[in-house]
């Protein structure tokens, strides 16, 4: 069991450097055949860049200002998102009331909303974190709500059943039922905030890493520029796992699946003792070999059944 794990963090890591080799072989060969790698800094030369930005307080700064920026509009659309996406499914009158102007306004990329955020919001920091809101919002706001809508409605039934109101079955049921795929659109939103927060940095930002970046293409510093396209993978690499390990977290009482090759899941049905028959002489036996046999007969074909 210990040594899967330990292989397949290595053959990650062959990956990344098998990656990185390439890079580092077609810039430093000036390759260019259809896409002109000449024009590429090579692989120690953004390590050079990255070692001198970290000694100088300006990156610090700058991935302050975005983390800051990515985790206050990330939050709001969490809440918000999950609260009208359990508001609008439960509810026919939000669904009317709310439901056109979502709809509406849900295609509409976050960063072309720049302009409306400018003209909105004193500052341009109140305006980042707008657009960095809108651009989650939606993603955890389909999900929520397609999640709730496909709760089954027995388990609400007996929540009301034993006296519960509508506090108890959002609390027991709407919520926890709906956690995988509140957690599946988190995921999603994660990653649209970054690219959205980067976006707005380079419009209308003063002071994080997508302004550093545009920045460094002006004054064509190229190594710079991948300095922060590394440093901006890094973060939503770092933000989406802890957002995907937050969820399995709360979802830990799911029954989980084990993969099997050739394309299916499968659970793990633990097989009962056979019956044992006492006879009159004191002496044990099991019973008839068919009988079992035509039980776990049955047993197979319904899990074949279940899984196609």
């Amino acid at each position: 069991m210990t040594g899967r794990p330990l292989a397949r963090y290595a053959l990650r890591a062959a990956s990344l450097a098998a990656a990185l080799g390439l890079w580092q072989l077609l810039t430093s060969l000036d390759v260019d055949l259809w896409l002109r790698f000449s024009q590429f800094p090579t692989v120690a030369d953004v390590a050079r860049a990255f070692a001198d930005r970290l000694s100088g307080g300006d990156y610090w700064t700058d991935l302050t200002d975005s983390l800051t920026r990515i985790l206050t509009g990330f939050t709001l659309a969490a809440v918000l998102g999950v609260a009208t996406g359990v508001l609008v499914a439960r509810s026919h009158l939000a669904e009317d009331l709310l439901g056109p102007v979502m709809e509406v306004v849900r295609p509409i990329p976050a960063i072309a909303l720049v302009p409306v955020a400018i003209l909105l919001f004193p500052s341009n920091e109140q305006g980042i974190v707008f657009i960095t809101c809108t651009a989650a919002f939606f993603p955890v706001l389909v999900s929520t709500r397609h999640a709730v809508r496909a709760l089954s409605p027995v388990w609400e039934e007996a929540v009301r059943t034993l006296g519960g109101g509508r506090l108890r079955i959002l609390g027991s049921v709407v919520l926890p039922g709906a956690l995988p795929g509140i957690f599946g659109g988190l995921s999603v939103g994660i990653g649209v905030s970054w690219i959205c927060v980067i976006s707005a940095e380079m419009i209308s930002g003063q002071y994080g890493v997508g302004y550093r970046t545009w920045q460094d293409y002006t004054v064509v510093n190229y190594p710079g520029v991948f300095v922060g396209m590394v440093t901006i993978g890094v973060l939503g690499w770092v933000t989406s796992t802890a957002v995907e390990l937050l969820g399995r977290r709360l979802t830990r009482w799911l029954p989980r699946t084990s993969y099997v090759p050739g394309g299916r899941y499968r659970t793990p049905v633990p097989r009962s003792a056979a019956p044992v028959t006492v006879k009159a002489d004191g002496d044990s036996e099991n019973q008839p070999e068919n009988q079992h046999q035509g039980h776990d007969d049955t047993e197979q074909e319904a899990r074949d059944e279940h899984l196609v």
